[in-house]
């Protein structure tokens, strides 16, 4: 009997290692973002986003618009060239 709670103890101990572990995995990392994706102009980067990037919290001076742009911060610096009204949302559509 002793030798079954020897092994469940050292069961235990491995299985609360693999769930820390585990834990630790799903954990974002602030090294392990990816780099935000520079696009060569609005052509390229509304394939991928239809309507544009943008800061958050920005808001259109040219109106309304058609489509909801990605509200990104990173995405927006990277691509900041192509905002032609200057108003933080890039290839606004």
């Amino acid at each position: 009997m002793a030798n079954f709670f020897k092994r469940s103890r050292l069961g235990m101990k491995k299985l609360c290692q693999v769930m820390v572990l585990s834990l630790l995995l799903l954990i974002p990392s602030p090294h392990s973002q990816a780099a935000a994706r520079v696009f060569k102009n609005c052509t390229e980067l509304n394939k991928v986003y239809p309507g544009g990037v943008a800061l958050p919290g920005a808001v259109n001076a040219g109106g309304v618009v058609k489509k909801i742009p990605k509200y990104n911060k990173a995405l927006y610096l990277a691509n900041q060239k192509s905002d032609r009204d200057k108003d933080g949302i890039a290839c606004e559509k």
